[in-house]
């Protein structure tokens, strides 16, 4: 299966992923498009010029709104048939576009030539913790080995509600945050910049068609209702998370900013990469427990370069299929309860971490909590500096193509200290 337009043979975007985005083309315009080799295809305006038979939102065309959310909320049989027709327009034995120089011109871009925003509005955003390698690591570091994992993490997949509003898209840089520390265990805590700034390695699926409120969603039905899927890098400052996440949870230490790559990988698109999860022990509850358990096989890396560095290097490389609870899970579980899920809302897995050091998804790991420095480079780190760009890729590798989600990235701040 092969398109008209060239695709390197190491390109993310090959023609059995076509992602989905949101850019901005001709100016201020806002257009969804999919990605393909070097180019953009702009799907808005295939879908203007009538050649995708979509569903229309009260009256209006669904890649109209600037915002995948609409068509989202369309469901799996709308999402196959859009994604069949797009591979028909642009398989290399299809004249319509390929042999039309003035139409293929309207809707063929390189993608250089465009800024990539967000691709959905975010309503709702909810992160898991669900790597029992990253678990038990950060447990034994906090708790003791022998009480790593809290009685209730191998029965559910635990949570907690983060903040929507800052989440950014891939490019935008991130500002070191301020907040209260302790790192002395003092009577009195300390203001200022966060010295212990972390990344935290993990991907995020995209809810598409929602739920009622009160109506949990089975588990055998759960995958129905994701879209498809996303890089994100939950950025962390651990000394202030350390300090006020008892007894509630993650807050400052989180919600100053989460990045995500602009393209939405579909879960069609990784349909071929399905592989069985691993076994949990013991078996959850029936609600969680799915007849075959299966999640994707993902390679994951992450990359850092600082100021003074000619090119980034490499601190770990882990994999999706590690996470213990898998995609179905979490669905199932946070709508056991009746929480109404809507199209856009954002389910993030964890930080990805592998059984091994060099697969572990945060610099808190790493660095074991600081006492461990990462080479990174000819530099070493125990947590970022200023200056710091981080890049996660990640991809699925096919015979002969990949179906990739491109980057995430983000360079470093200084902290915007008070005059």
């Amino acid at each position: 299966m092969q398109s008209f337009v060239p695709v390197p043979s190491q390109s993310h975007f090959s023609f059995q992923n076509l992602p989905y985005g949101v850019c901005r083309r001709h100016g201020n315009e806002r257009c969804i498009v999919v990605a393909l080799g070097e180019h953009i295809v702009d799907v808005t305006a295939l879908e203007a010029m009538g050649m995708l038979d979509v569903p229309s939102m009260q009256g209006r065309r669904v890649f109209d709104s600037g915002s995948l959310n609409d068509f989202m909320a369309q469901g799996r049989t709308v999402w196959r048939e859009v994604r069949a027709r797009l591979q028909q327009l642009l398989a290399a034995d299809e004249s319509t576009l390929r042999d039309d120089a003035e139409l293929l011109a309207q809707v063929l871009a390189p993608r250089n030539d465009v800024e990539m925003l967000l691709p959905a509005g975010i309503g709702d955003y909810t992160d898991f913790y669900s790597s029992r390698e990253h678990a038990t690591n950060v447990g034994t570091m906090f708790r003791g080995a022998d009480k790593a994992l809290q009685p209730n993490w191998l029965h559910l997949p635990v949570a907690y509600h983060g903040r929507a509003s800052s989440i950014i898209a891939s490019g935008t840089n991130v500002r070191r945050p301020l907040g209260q520390s302790n790192p002395d265990n003092g009577a009195t805590p300390i203001y200022g910049p966060s010295r212990s700034l972390d990344f935290e390695l993990e991907m995020a699926a995209f809810v598409g068609i929602g739920n009622e409120l009160g109506q949990p969603i089975p588990i055998a039905n759960a995958e129905e209702h994701l879209f498809g899927m996303v890089l994100l890098n939950d950025w962390s400052a651990r000394d202030i998370q350390a300090w006020e996440y008892v007894p509630l949870g993650p807050f400052l230490g989180k919600n100053f900013a989460t990045s995500i790559s602009p393209w939405i990988v579909t879960m069609e698109a990784l349909e071929p990469f399905r592989v069985a999860a691993p076994p949990q022990d013991p078996l959850p509850l029936p609600y969680l427990n799915a007849p075959r358990r299966a999640t994707y096989d993902i390679q994951l890396e992450v990359y850092v370069q600082g100021a003074k560095m000619n090119a980034p290097a490499r601190v770990c490389a882990s994999n999706f299929r590690y996470l213990y609870w898998t995609l179905a899970q979490q669905v199932a579980h946070h709508a056991v309860n009746g929480c109404n899920l809507r199209p856009g809302d954002l389910l993030a897995s964890g930080t990805i971490s592998g059984p091994t050091p060099e697969s572990y998804g945060s610099m808190l790991e790493l660095s074991w909590r600081g006492s461990r420095p990462v080479k990174v480079g000819d530099e070493t780190r125990t947590f970022l500096l200023d200056g710091d760009r981080v890049t996660m890729t990640a991809w699925c590798q096919g015979d002969g193509y990949r179906v990739g989600f491109g980057s995430v990235e983000a360079t470093i701040l200084p902290a915007r200290l008070e005059d």
